[in-house]
């Protein structure tokens, strides 16, 4: 065994190697991989093998096109076989609902620059003669998906990053590590210690009790998961693709004259919560065929030559799934050099070419190529160290893995784990609630007589007309919104403001009580956190962010934050609640309830201060993401409720009404408002978003700033664009739809929905410097529809801005 090593990489696995290659691959070859058993002996070697790249995010969808990129290379890189075959992939639709969700994917497959080709029932089985198409109503094809042998994929990524000078150490068991100064110094193993600068956690399902080990949470579950293989079937067709019949919860593939068919039951069973029997590798589970009784039956019919065929044996494999069914990537926010690769839900293999290099990557640039935040760890928190909460919910998301994705669609599982005071009274007044990080927080208030949940549906939703009440009254009259979910952080100390305005875009440096709204950049200067930041104190600050970005955002600024302890960073998230004042009628309620000035000429657009409201101390923010006059009021949480029967009294008469998240964000479109991950993330600079005015270049140094002065003097590369669409009904978007400029295809929807004041279909999108020269000619593609667009210059509501400032 070797005493150290620049990179250790526990886990032999796809990921674990695909690491490793790419490492070796960008010039690092001080690489070790250590693994328990053999190479593959985890959870790759019993993984079925198929090989899909579309994804409702499109970085996702690059990063596995990137997999179907190096699979066809590796083999002639290697020398050795891989079982790489680009066979295509066939979905079928049984249902209407079904058929939409096809057509939503081919057009967002069109956005990504993939191809997916709607065909009928007709031509789909002549791609997979055997079928039986009973119920099949139509179908779609992806011509790049494909198939591999996992085993051989993993060995060719490992020979590739041996080759490089990679060693790789099997039945070799990680035993602890040693941990200074909030940094892994040495991973100890059955073999001996190896010293180390970064450690890499791909160990897969074994995945949660490494992290356990090293002091890092790792929500993921073991599933079991079953798959059978038949001997050669006579007079199977060659060369068949891939398939998927969602509808009957199957896939197949074929295999040596054979079959290999599998699917995901509705009731998936969770194997080892508490931790994975000692010394179990390159191991099954016994078969359940109770179990896989609905699957086998539901394929007996859809392809029923399995009546007759030979079964040469039932797969059982656990397999590692997460609560929200994407993988785990990224930095650990518990340690600084240890980052986490593993919960890939069953599509281990297609990820694994383009997981390895995110991470590579991740470990040589300090940052992927592509911004991953739907993979990244750090969109979990604290309620995801409960297990009762991860077994919950990831049994819930595997028994939809293959149902239909709705939009607006919530889970039922694992529910109001955080609650605001305003919970039960909003409750009553029908608030319809969804989860995000772990809040229960009102996605809209159904009127007496109204069923307050949601429908699924592709059209027009049964909420969508009091949605269109709650914005209504944002803009004429005025409403509270409960927004206690966002994150917050306390910065203070003496060196709070210089450590401030060397991380922040926009100068921070005002007088105690303003608001400043800036962006946190990279080197590159993309957008690592779109904030707000108030000046509460000579050395005291105030940040706001998302309530989904809490970790990203926190792990950010405690990154970069100075040694000497200047400043201190707190989470003061569960400080506050949050009621939003905000409408047009917002001050004049606000004054019938308070003592203190909410004048204009009192407290101007960007301001903050220390106000008493009704009975509660309350620090009031003038800001607005609905670009109307309004007040955020921030207080100690016992005083919320209290607060919130006063402001509804005393507005009766001012046609007060509560207003949700999906108010909320109908109405941050109509003002062309952008949201971090859709319209602002790493990948775009504040020039790119059209949000440079939060960027001040002459305040001296800052993150991205150089980099940010070569995109002002050389122009942006991309712009945020505004598009209406011409159509005569309401049309809700939801990101993924496809940009095209006489019949070109020139972007991607970031996103979208209905504005109800303006009575328009409204998109965001991002367009390439060249593309946004052109001024017509433009269309969204919907359901495989194209509708014509008009590209605005400015926000389809209030352009001049002159209502924030009323």
């Amino acid at each position: 065994m070797r005493e150290s090593a620049q990179v250790v990489i526990i886990g032999g696995g796809i990921v674990g190697c695909s690491i490793a290659y790419h490492l070796t691959k960008r010039g690092l070859k001080d690489v070790i991989i250590l693994e328990k058993g053999e190479l593959t002996s985890g959870s790759t070697w019993h993984a079925a093998g198929l090989v899909g790249q579309l994804r409702s995010h499109r970085n996702v969808t690059r990063m596995l096109q990137y997999s179907v990129s190096l699979y066809e290379t590796l083999e002639a890189e290697t020398g050795l076989t891989t079982g790489w075959k680009r066979c295509g992939c066939l979905h079928l639709a049984g249902t209407e609902d079904r058929l939409f969700e096809l057509k939503k994917g081919a057009t967002t497959a069109r956005s990504f620059g993939l191809e997916m080709h709607m065909i009928s029932p007709q031509e789909a089985l002549k791609i997979f003669p055997i079928l039986d198409m009973d119920g099949i109503i139509g179908a779609a094809f992806m011509p790049s998906d494909g198939q591999a042998d996992p085993s051989g994929l993993t060995m060719a990524l490992a020979k590739g990053a041996m080759n490089r000078g990679a060693t790789v150490e099997q039945k070799t068991l990680v035993t602890g590590f040693q941990i200074k100064d909030n940094r892994i110094q040495a991973v100890a193993t059955d073999r001996g210690t190896i010293r180390c600068e970064t450690v890499v956690n791909a160990a897969g399902m074994w995945g949660r009790e490494i992290g356990r080990m090293m002091g890092v949470n790792i929500p993921l579950v073991p599933f079991q998961h079953q798959y059978l293989v038949t001997e050669a079937i006579e007079g199977l067709p060659p060369n068949l693709p891939t398939l998927r019949d969602k509808d009957s919860l199957l896939y197949y593939k074929e295999e040596v004259g054979g079959l290999v068919m599998g699917g995901y039951e509705r009731d998936g069973i969770p194997w080892s919560i508490h931790g994975i029997p000692k010394g179990f590798t390159q191991e099954l589970l016994e078969p359940d065929f109770d179990h896989f009784e609905p699957i086998s039956s539901a394929a007996m019919k859809r392809t029923p030559c399995l009546n007759q065929a030979g079964i040469a044996r039932l797969v059982n494999g656990p397999e590692a799934f997460t609560p929200d069914g994407n993988c785990i990537l990224g930095p650990a926010p518990e340690l600084e050099n240890c980052f986490v690769a593993v919960g890939f839900n069953a599509f281990g293999i297609a990820a694994g070419g383009g997981a390895g290099r995110m991470v590579a990557e991740w470990i040589v640039d300090g940052e992927p190529s592509l911004n991953i935040w739907p993979l990244d760890i750090r969109r979990f928190g604290r309620h995801h160290r409960s297990v009762r909460y991860n077994v919950e919910r990831t049994r819930e998301l595997y028994g939809k893995h293959y149902t239909i994705s709705w939009p607006y669609e919530e889970h039922d599982s694992a529910r109001g784990v955080k609650r605001s005071p305003l919970y039960w009274p909003l409750k009553e007044k029908g608030a319809v609630y969804g989860s995000k990080f772990g809040w229960e927080r009102a996605n809209w208030f159904a009127p007496p007589g109204v069923l307050p949940q949601d429908s699924p549906t592709f059209g027009i939703p049964h909420w969508f007309e009091h949605v269109a009440a709650e914005h209504r009254a944002a803009r004429e009259s005025v409403v509270l919104i409960d927004q206690s979910s966002f994150s917050k952080f306390e910065v203070a100390g003496s060196g709070a403001l210089s450590f401030l305005n060397r991380i922040a875009a926009n100068n921070v440096d005002r007088p105690v009580g303003s608001t400043v709204y800036t962006q946190l950049c990279n080197e590159r200067g993309g957008i690592e956190a779109d904030i707000t930041l108030s000046r509460v104190a000579e050395n005291r600050f105030f940040i706001i962010t998302g309530t989904a970005f809490g970790v990203h955002d926190f792990m950010w600024l405690k990154k970069h934050l100075p040694k000497d302890g200047s400043v201190a960073l707190r989470d003061v998230t569960s400080s506050f609640a949050m009621i939003n004042v905000c409408g047009p009628l917002s001050r004049k309620l606000l004054m019938r309830v308070s003592d203190d000035d909410f004048s204009n000429e009192g407290f101007a657009f960007g301001q903050c201060r220390e106000v008493v409201v009704d009975y509660a101390p309350v620090l009031a923010l003038r800001v607005t993401y609905i670009g109307e006059l309004g007040y955020e009021l921030y207080m100690p949480p016992e005083y919320s409720a209290g607060l919130y029967e006063s402001l509804w009294k005393n507005g009766h008469d001012l046609g007060i009404r509560n207003a949700g998240y999906r108010a909320i964000d109908s109405l941050r479109l109509e003002k062309s408002y952008r949201y971090w991950g859709a319209e602002v993330s790493p990948d775009y600079s504040p020039y790119d978003a059209g949000i440079g005015f939060a960027v001040n270049l002459d305040k001296g140094p800052f993150i991205g700033r150089e980099a940010l002065l070569k995109i002002r003097k050389e122009g942006s590369p991309w712009k945020l664009c505004t598009f209406t669409l011409d159509a005569d009904r309401p049309m809700l978007l939801h990101g993924g739809e496809t940009i095209t400029c006489r019949g070109k295809v020139v972007g991607v929807v970031s996103s979208g929905g209905y504005g109800h004041f303006v009575r328009k279909t409204i998109a965001l999108g991002y367009l390439s410097a060249s593309d946004a020269q052109e001024t017509d000619g433009f269309a969204i593609e919907v359901y495989r529809e194209a509708i014509p667009a008009t590209r605005l210059l400015k926000a389809p509501y209030d352009p001049e801005r002159k209502k924030i400032f009323l």
